[in-house]
């Protein structure tokens, strides 16, 4: 609980059970002035029906803020620059929308002159490290109030009853406790608990939103083009499109041919493993692009390199460095490996698989007068080969056993 008094709390409000339920709770409990901030970061659903919420609950300053454009050119762009995943797979569709959610709430409370910020995040997961990571960023004395590490309400059941004994309203979907906790946005759905709480369980594709299943995928391959200016993505089989709206383009896409759907088991930051299933359409199809791009176009060493930094960059994400002096120096050295990064990947999709079939770039480091199988007209001469080979092997000669 804060040790000083709590006047105005600017609430990271979705309008679900979790948040309409705080809402109230926040008003009993402090007795304090509620500010709602909703983000729309492209997560395919009406927000007008959450102002509604806000109001009927008495809220009179509503914030809801579309970030969609912000979200995929400052945050999904940089980290794609990085090739980044988690642990292999993760394409860290949540993780990288908290940091922008925090910022944009930080704001928020500047302008309304809130003296505390709360969210919806639980006590055993990520999310609670990514806003407050962010919050105390940007104003190290800001008070947290953090429901689910305050509060008994411990459970589903207790949440419902809470909201019915004060009549805040309940979607309809909720009373029968979903399978799935859901979290969307332009970038990924990602579905935790109930059923797949238990990993030897195969999950119930049904519940796939952006993607087809593998059985439903068309019978036939399709090609798309996909130009990249400077690491990033710039257009779509020759049509040039704003951020969003080429990553909205690209879900669509690779939703159509089922790729870009995982099954994952993730290590939390807390300490426990966490099984999900995951949905990154456009995500999956940028990355295989922006791999295939730097496959011409970057140095060696540079890919070494980036492949290096790339886990440490995924694990700040993760964590919920976005604005720690280690990511922003990462990224400085990502971002300057980009600058040649330009020109256009072919991909193939058929039935959940994403292949490049084609690469070109006026800043192309594939010679193939060098790499021919057929005469190379003196562009190499072979016999430099004997020396640099020997040279290599003069420490393990040094070493040899024989």
């Amino acid at each position: 609980m804060p040790n000083k008094p709590v006047n105005k709390v600017v609430l990271a409000y979705s309008g679900g059970l979790d948040t309409s339920v705080i809402l109230h709770w926040l008003r009993e409990t402090y007795g304090c002035e509620i500010v709602t901030f909703t983000a729309d970061l492209g997560q395919g659903e009406e927000l007008e029906p959450v102002r509604a919420k806000a109001e009927a609950l008495g809220v009179k300053e509503i914030y809801i803020d579309d970030l969609r454009e912000e979200f995929v050119r400052d945050y999904v762009f940089p980290m794609f620059r990085a090739n980044t995943t988690y642990e292999g797979k993760y394409l860290l569709g949540t993780s990288i929308a908290r940091p922008l959610i925090a910022k944009r709430q930080m704001e928020i409370a500047r302008e309304t002159g809130a003296d505390a910020v709360s969210h919806g995040a639980t006590g055993k997961g990520n999310d609670q490290i990514r806003f407050e990571l962010g919050y105390y960023y940007f104003k190290p004395s800001i008070t947290v109030i953090a429901p689910w590490r305050e509060w008994d309400l411990t459970s589903r059941t207790k949440l419902l009853a809470y909201a019915k004994e004060r009549q805040i309203h309940v979607p309809a979907d909720k009373e029968g406790e979903p399978p799935y906790s859901m979290d969307a946005n332009l970038l990924h759905i990602s579905y935790e608990g109930k059923q797949l709480e238990d990993p030897w369980k195969e999950p119930d594709f049904s519940m796939l939103r952006m993607c087809k299943t593998l059985e439903e995928a068309p019978d036939a391959a399709e090609y798309v083009e996909i130009e990249f200016a400077k690491g990033d993505a710039i257009a779509i089989n020759g049509e040039k499109l704003s951020p969003a709206n080429l990553l909205a383009k690209l879900n669509q896409l690779g939703g159509k041919h089922g790729v870009g759907v995982i099954d994952i088991v993730e290590s939390r930051y807390a300490g426990m493993k966490s099984r999900g299933v995951y949905e990154t359409p456009g995500g999956t199809l940028l990355l295989e692009a922006h791999r295939a791009m730097e496959s011409i176009t970057l140095d060696r060493e540079a890919i070494f390199l980036k492949d290096e930094l790339m886990p440490k960059y995924a694990k700040a994400v993760y964590q919920g460095y976005w604005w720690s002096p280690e990511r922003k120096a990462m990224q400085a050295a990502i971002d300057a490996t980009q600058e040649k990064v330009t020109g256009k990947v072919r991909l193939k999709l058929y039935k959940g698989n994403v292949m490049c079939v084609g690469r070109t770039s006026p800043f192309s480091l594939y010679s193939e007068a060098h790499v021919t199988f057929e005469d190379d007209a003196g562009a190499y001469n072979q016999r430099d080969a004997e020396g640099f080979i020997k040279l290599n092997a003069l420490r393990l000669m040094l070493a040899s056993d024989a």
